[in-house]
């Protein structure tokens, strides 16, 4: 629980010193043009991603170790150019998640991505896309 408080306290430190932030757009179609404007990782766009696609493995990961993943899979949606692993490290377990470029459905921008997670000594993997919403959410597909 300890663990939980500390690293919600910790994505509000960086969500309030990131608020600040501007981002510029490119014209070459990288990630951060096409996904700006970039929101904070706060823990309503964390809890957006509805468990994420981690949640799909039928692991059973701590709190602590859950908000990890769930936070990585977030900044390779959200920041990651494609095939950009974003890795994670829990008390219990570790993963890796990588997101492939954006890609256009309709007015959204979405991307699909996989998540590796070692728990155990097992390594599981699952595999989803997500879409960007306008409030900067990410809204996993089912």
């Amino acid at each position: 629980m300890r663990s939980l408080i500390r690293n919600l306290v910790s994505l509000l430190v960086v969500a309030g010193l990131l608020a600040g932030c501007g981002t510029s757009s490119n014209s070459t179609g990288g990630s951060r043009g096409l996904l700006s404007p970039r929101p904070s990782p706060s823990a309503s766009y964390i809890s957006a991603l509805q468990g994420g696609i981690v949640g799909r493995t039928g692991v059973t990961l701590s709190a602590s170790d859950r908000s990890r993943a769930l936070e990585a899979e977030y900044r390779a949606l959200e920041e990651a150019r494609g095939g950009q692993a974003v890795s994670w490290k829990g008390d219990d377990a570790n993963g890796q998640v990588v997101a492939n470029a954006p890609y256009q459905v309709g007015t959204q921008n979405c991307r699909q991505y996989r998540h590796m997670v070692t728990i155990d000594g097992k390594d599981v993997t699952a595999r989803g896309a997500a879409c960007r919403n306008s409030d900067g959410t990410w809204t996993p597909l089912t």
